[in-house]
């Protein structure tokens, strides 16, 4: 999946300065907060440049409209997690699934605004944004799946199986940046079993599926 940060808004930044680029990149990273923190229909513009800092016709310039900005938001905190999700493509498959499902958590606890609007922002149902959350569980179901079949592209059984297993990682995730109860390498050893769990389960009903060694060891 390709996640295009800059769609539907103005890029100052590209035909601008750095210090234009550096402004662009402050508004989305207070924008992560502000809209992790408060629905989108609540916040106006007005209350986004007062808590900003800034005036409304700045926002307008970089990003056209409220609409834009909350999409520019999502769109570049959806390109960090995958960025961090997908990395160690050199490594053998065991150790990619630890790296990717560990490169996910830290991304969650070092990025909690940026993770909750991603996964559950305010901003109701909106088409182009359902779509942008999507892709990202694709890409990271993708990416799963290449670590432990060899190819990112399963049948619809095992794609099912490790989407849902994806979904309980979500709402765990969010529930484990709320409270911290767990350490992240034990919560990252609690993910990597349950989806041996799930592995499992994908090869008592499709054997063309095998569980990766690693998987068979959790067992």
């Amino acid at each position: 999946m390709s996640i295009s940060p800059q769609r539907g808004v103005d890029r100052p930044g590209a035909r601008g300065t750095d210090r234009s680029a550096a402004r662009r990149a402050e508004l989305l990273a207070i924008g992560r907060k502000l809209f992790a923190d408060t629905s989108y229909d609540a916040l106006s513009m007005d209350d986004i440049a007062k808590q900003a800092h800034v005036a409304k016709g700045l926002i307008y310039y970089y990003f056209r409209s409220k609409r834009g900005y909350y999409l520019a938001i999502v769109e570049d905190s959806v390109a960090e997690l995958i960025s961090r999700a997908a990395g160690g493509l050199e490594l053998p498959p065991e150790e990619r699934v630890h790296r990717t499902i560990d490169g996910y958590l830290r991304y969650a606890e070092h990025n909690q605004a940026a993770y909750r609007t991603i996964i559950s922002g305010g901003v109701g149902f909106d088409a182009e944004v359902h779509a942008i959350r999507e892709g990202v569980r694709e890409a990271i179901v993708e990416t799963i799946a290449e670590g432990a079949y060899g190819r990112r592209k399963v049948g619809p059984l095992p794609r099912m199986a490790l989407l849902g297993w994806l979904c309980g990682v979500e709402g765990a995730t969010l529930d484990w940046i709320d409270h911290f109860d767990l350490s992240r390498d034990l919560m990252r050893e609690l993910l990597v079993k349950m989806l041996g769990a799930t592995m499992r389960a994908i090869e008592e009903l499709d054997v063309s599926y095998p569980a990766p060694r690693a998987a068979r060891r959790d067992a």
